[in-house]
């Protein structure tokens, strides 16, 4: 059985967070506008030096979104790409925090508790195995093919709107390619979306200028955050049952030996998890063990 929205849950959430306090801005750089190809989100590249620009801009426009909505909100923007230290500190918009290096809990969604109202998921990319996506992957593309929790298949996006489901977060805007979008109003309905570009394959794209990528992604956080009412968040309850498939069979070697790790086919881990959080946090141990 894969993940159940429950309403009535959702309903509560909402209800008792009419004004938004905190807001948690988790920011990834495959989806942002003009990226089309490794080099581009890797360090060391010229091109990357370029794009960690415009990745901050993006996440300096859902900031400004954000504030536009509530001046008095409480923002964390969460560097979740590669080893998190690729936004450019100052030149982030100012009436915010940042959190950066590694390594940490929650990775990509390090800063997420009971406090956080909402979550805005900036510069996202396509689940592993998406058609004609750009940079598609989940959590490590050198090691994992594809995650499932209690059967659904989730990739980076829904995996990081769950859990933030679980602390009674509400996941409000996703921003990426037009695949990412389709995917989050999949797995996220209500969610707000931007399509900074529209994808011609897993290395190419058309996408719109930068300044207006964040024109866009500035007006839309601030009306994801007056629709927050509208979302239906994926929420897993109770043990999760998570399978992770890797892409060839000594990757699952080291990750086997954990207690309570099954190895439940040549590049299929098992293992039963108490609740999400435990099970995200596995994920990222399997991707570690599986590229040592």
């Amino acid at each position: 059985m894969g993940y159940q929205i429950d309403r009535a849950v959702a309903s509560s959430l909402v209800r008792t967070r009419r004004r938004v306090v905190r807001v948690l801005v988790s920011v990834d750089m495959e989806g942002v506008a003009g990226v089309v190809a490794p080099d581009d989100v890797s360090p060391g590249q010229a091109e990357y030096e370029r794009n960690r620009i415009y990745m901050t801009d993006e996440a300096s426009a859902a900031v400004r979104g954000i504030l536009s909505y509530d001046a008095e909100a409480s923002v964390v923007v969460c560097d979740a790409h590669a080893r998190f230290r690729n936004i450019v500190p100052d030149r982030l918009a100012q009436g915010c925090t940042l959190l950066r290096g590694s390594p940490r809990t929650h990775g990509m969604m390090t800063g997420i508790d009971a406090t956080v109202d909402a979550v805005c998921f900036v510069g996202y990319h396509g689940k592993a195995g998406t058609a004609r996506s750009v940079l598609a992957h989940t959590v490590s593309g050198g090691t994992i093919a594809r995650v499932r929790c209690n059967g659904q298949e989730l990739g980076e996006l829904g995996l990081n709107a769950a859990l933030a489901a679980h602390y009674g977060a509400v996941p409000v805007l996703a921003t990426g390619d037009d695949t990412l979008a389709r995917e989050a109003e999949s797995v996220v309905p209500g969610i707000t979306t931007v399509a900074v570009k529209q994808a011609f394959g897993n290395r190419a794209a058309e996408g719109l200028h930068p300044e207006e990528s964040c024109s866009r992604i500035e007006s839309a956080a601030t009306s994801a955050l007056a629709k927050r009412d509208d979302v239906q968040p994926p929420i897993f309850a109770g043990d999760i049952d998570l399978e992770v498939d890797v892409l060839r069979p000594f990757m699952t070697e080291l990750a086997a030996l954990i207690p309570g790790v099954e190895l439940r086919s040549p590049l299929t881990l098992g293992f039963r998890a108490a609740d999400f959080p435990v099970a995200y946090n596995m994920i990222d141990i399997f991707a570690v063990l599986a590229a040592a």
